[in-house]
């Protein structure tokens, strides 16, 4: 079985899982607990934490424990609307391909009064500073942009776009979850005041992500009853899968540029061989996107029907299109950079990482380019577009 989503999630490492280990066994003390058994636990909580906070450039206390980067991104956005609804200020600034843990959020505040502007993303799904400084206004509270698109692979200028926010006093906050393990990652150089992450996405156990936030910037609990984190994030720690998330970034960090270096060569061969199958298109960034990401559309078939074909060869991957989820529509990423419906539908997403190997490669592409011509060989939009009834949009 070859494993290509990765961007869904990845495997557990060893390291992790022997991080992981003892305090699912005897050191499964409650880290609140005054005991010596309890005070183990809250050492390695403590332990856990400020190798988080080493891998972001963050402060131990900056950082908060959270059950993944939905939650995290629940928190830094409703945190960061509250502190602008005490001021008056009720305008938030996000893009059109957010994960749904962002846009979600923002639908929900839409409904308690605020102004949601969604900036448009181009073609190959970026925004620039520029853009954000045109939309800050005196009543903007927050600037949320993600630091990598989770489908498209696109990376975002963080930096520079937390350089604006700076210079205008708006808190800016990224979904970092994408980007994590796989990007070097400084919040201080960044002008980063809040970020998301999901230890999941980088070999780290499930169910378990952290939220840095700024010293200084009022958080509102989510979850109440208790006064862990610091009172921001009430219930007992998941010790063990804490310590394991902090285990994975840390030897992700540690590889960072040597992973990223073989993930880009496998990655590239995979966009050269895939660009080679007539009327497709590379979704993203073609250069300045996460490593292990590659994203295309094929004209004339279904995406569900891909995936199905690519498993039964020993293939896992992922759609852009939301079908796979029970949904008939297509992946708002893909329509955010102007994919018409019909070519949003026939998408393929392969995110790899470094335990991926030549010869899959070389498999994915030998298989892949039959499969596309065998469900064009039964799809009817198909014969329309070679017979002249419709046109080619790719």
């Amino acid at each position: 079985m070859i494993y290509a989503d990765n961007a869904a999630t990845t495997k557990l490492s060893q390291t992790a899982l022997n991080a992981m280990l003892p305090y699912l066994t005897e050191g499964y003390g409650n880290p609140s607990s005054l005991h010596s058994v309890g005070q183990a636990a809250a050492e390695a909580l403590q332990s856990a934490r400020e190798d988080v906070a080493a891998c972001l450039n963050a402060s131990p206390r900056e950082i908060l424990f959270t059950s993944g980067g939905s939650e995290a991104d629940n928190q830094a956005i409703l945190s960061a609307a509250r502190i602008g609804e005490r001021k008056g200020k009720k305008h938030i600034i996000s893009t059109a391909f957010e994960h749904h843990a962002v846009l979600h959020t923002l639908q929900k505040l839409q409904k308690q009064g605020f102004e949601v502007e969604l900036l448009p993303v181009g073609s190959v799904g970026t925004v620039i500073a520029e853009q954000v400084r045109a939309a800050i206004r005196e009543d903007t509270c927050l600037v949320t942009v993600m630091f990598a698109n989770n489908e498209i692979g696109s990376i975002l200028p963080i930096a520079e776009i937390g350089a604006v926010c700076r210079e205008k006093g708006v808190l800016f906050h990224t979904d970092a979850v994408q980007a994590a393990g796989h990007l070097p990652i400084d919040v201080q150089a960044q002008n980063i005041d809040m970020l998301s992450l999901s230890a999941h996405k980088f070999h780290g156990p499930k169910g378990v992500g952290a939220l840095y936030v700024k010293t200084g910037i009022p958080v509102t609990p989510l979850i109440e009853g208790g006064a862990q984190e610091r009172g921001k994030r009430a219930g007992t720690e998941n010790v063990p899968a804490i310590v394991g998330m902090a285990a994975a970034l840390k030897e992700a960090v540690a590889n960072l540029g040597e992973t990223a270096k073989k993930m880009t060569a496998l990655r590239d061969q995979l966009i050269a061989g895939l660009a080679k199958i007539p009327h497709s298109a590379l979704n993203g960034d073609p250069v300045n996107r996460l490593p292990g990401n590659v994203n295309f559309c094929f004209e004339g078939i279904e995406g569900e029907s891909l995936l199905l074909l690519l498993d039964a060869k020993g293939i896992c991957a992922s759609s852009g299109s939301a079908c796979t989820s029970g949904s008939l529509d297509p992946s708002h990423v893909l329509l955010a950079i102007g994919r018409p419906h019909e070519v949003a539908h026939g998408s393929l997403r392969l995110s790899l990482c470094e335990a991926n190997t030549q010869e899959e490669i070389d498999y994915i592409l030998t298989e892949t380019p039959k499969i596309v011509e065998r469900l064009r060989s039964l799809s009817p939009v198909w014969h329309d577009l070679m017979n002249g009834k419709r046109q080619f949009i790719l």
